[in-house]
Order: C-alpha cells, then structure tokens, then sequence
C-alpha cells in the first residue's frame, strides 16, 4: 500500500510539474535593458506583445522593463525571462556567470552591412572641447557598468589610445544611469563628456543611422548642432539577440523565425524595437562574442 501511494504521489508529482511547466510556457517573458525611460521602452516594444502570440504558438507576451542593464542579466540567469536584446558586455556577464543560461541566436545587421557599432563620445560644443586632447583632466560620463559601448570599450579602448588609465587621464569618472541619461547629464554640465552608442554611418546631422544618439534626436532631446563628437572606438560586435535555454524547443524555434522574417514582414516593429534603420539581422553564436567575454574578464573579471 506504501508503495503504492508512494508511487502515485510521484505521477501526481510529474503530472503537477508538467502543468506548471506547460501553464509558465504560455507566457512568452521579454526583458527590456533600462537606459532609456520606461514609457519609451514599453512603448517601443508593444509591436511585440501585439505580434507574438499568434506568431510563436503562446497565450500571452509579457515585458519586464528593469532599471539597469543588471536587472535583465539577473532574470536571464534566474530563468524568469525568456528573452532579451542585450550588449555584448552584458551577454559576456551572462556567460562568465552560467554559460550554460542562453545562447545567442541573432545580431542586427547595419545598413551598411557591418555587424557591429561604436561607442562614441559627444560633448557640448560651447564646452570649447573640440578633440580627446581638451579632455584631459575633465569628467567623463559612463552610461552603466554593464554596458559595452557605454563602459566597457571605453575602459579598455581609452588607456590604450591616450598611453595612460582613464583615472589618470580624466579629473573624474561617473556613471549616469543609462545612455539616455548620461548624454542628458552632459548636456546639463554634470559632465563634461559622455560616452554612448551608434551606429556611426549615416548622416551626422540626424544622429547616425541608429543606436541612442539617433533615439534622442528623434524624441526631440538631442540636437547635433550643439554638441561634438571627440572620440569612436573600434567596431563593436552587435548585441545578441538571447533565448533562455529553458525555453521550449519549439517556442525558440518559431520565435527565431519570426525575427528574422521581422524586418521584411513587420518593418515598423522591426524599426521600433531597434531604435533606427537597420538592414536585417543574422545569425550568431558564442564564438562572435568570444572577445568580448575574454575583455569583460580580463577588465572586470565577470
């Protein structure tokens, strides 16, 4: 009789297990990088919670803006997101810490073809900051420890090119919260300068082709005429597009699809979770971040 309540106790166990795991799978979970205000952000990737569904076979998609970088990071290795757009930097962290949480399936591609991007440095043009020169001994801006563009290229780009660490350079380093924030912080003269992405093809004026700086032109926060860009770092790989490796084989299966049926399909949703004008995305893996995993833990150590 034990054994055989025993036995039944554990088929009702696997039966309960499957329901949950079936019932947590109806709900496609999309993790959104801070940086930007939330409202943009929800805003942004509404196409998605729109489209997805019907597209991927689940009841409902559901997005989780965090804070920072971290928060995103800190869901992909806790299983509770099953999908996220993030830097190479904070793919890397992901990686140092589980390498078996995701995989990376997709990056963008730009319109120029290029698979990767540039961190770049604007200051104010009434700051009389004309190149990387004039500034010595000023305050630099970071956007977030996790960042690729916005911390971790610049650390190790910078003391490279200038023959010096970035504390013995610079008068003082800070971090303004995200991209959006940090360029606003130098506008308001919190800093001197302030690191960021784009793409950098494209016209100038309107703020490149893509990434944060053509994202505050648009929305109306940035004008070029009133600031310089002073220093661009070497090519940047693109972020990956990553899926949670408890995610149903199926479930991933129809999603990759669906992206990279996205920007011929669905061009308006394609060009508003991305920020600008890109040309597609392709495929990636581990290997095309392997350089950044080795930087992020040579500098940071995870």
């Amino acid at each position: 009789m034990f054994k055989k309540v025993l036995l039944t106790t554990v088929a009702l166990a696997a039966v309960a297990a499957g329901s949950i795991s079936a019932q947590a799978q109806d709900i496609f979970r999309i993790g959104i990088l801070g940086g930007e205000n939330e409202a943009d952000r929800l805003r942004n990737n509404q196409c998605l919670v729109d489209l997805l569904p019907a597209a991927i076979g689940v009841k409902e998609v559901k997005l989780f803006p965090a804070a920072d970088y971290d928060g995103v990071i800190q869901g992909l290795l806790g299983g509770t997101l099953d999908y996220a757009e993030l830097g190479a930097s904070g793919y890397a962290k992901v990686y140092l810490t589980d390498p078996g949480a995701v995989d990376p399936v997709l990056t963008t591609v730009q319109v120029d073809g290029a698979t990767g991007y540039y961190s770049i440095m604007l200051v104010r043009r009434d700051s009389g900051i004309e190149t990387i020169d004039d500034m010595k001994g000023k305050k630099l801006g970071f956007a977030d420890p996790d960042s690729t563009s916005g911390f971790l290229v610049p650390s190790v780009a910078l003391p490279a090119q200038l023959g010096m660490p970035i504390d013995e350079y610079f008068g003082e380093t800070g971090f303004g919260g995200g991209h959006e924030n940090t360029v606003l912080e130098m506008l308001k003269g919190t800093f001197d300068g302030a690191v960021t992405w784009s793409s950098g093809v494209g016209e100038y004026s309107d703020g490149y082709t893509s990434g944060n700086i053509r994202k505050m032109v648009e929305k109306g926060l940035l004008d070029m005429d009133e600031v310089n860009e002073v220093w661009r770092s070497p090519l940047i790989p693109n972020g990956p597009i990553v899926v949670s490796n408890e995610l149903d084989q199926s479930i991933r299966a129809k999603f990759v699809e669906f992206m990279k049926a996205m920007p011929e399909q669905h061009p308006d949703c394609f060009a508003s979770i991305q920020g600008g004008e890109y040309k597609s995305f392709t495929d990636v893996d581990h290997s095309f971040y392997e350089t950044i995993v080795a930087a992020r833990k040579a500098k940071i150590g995870s």
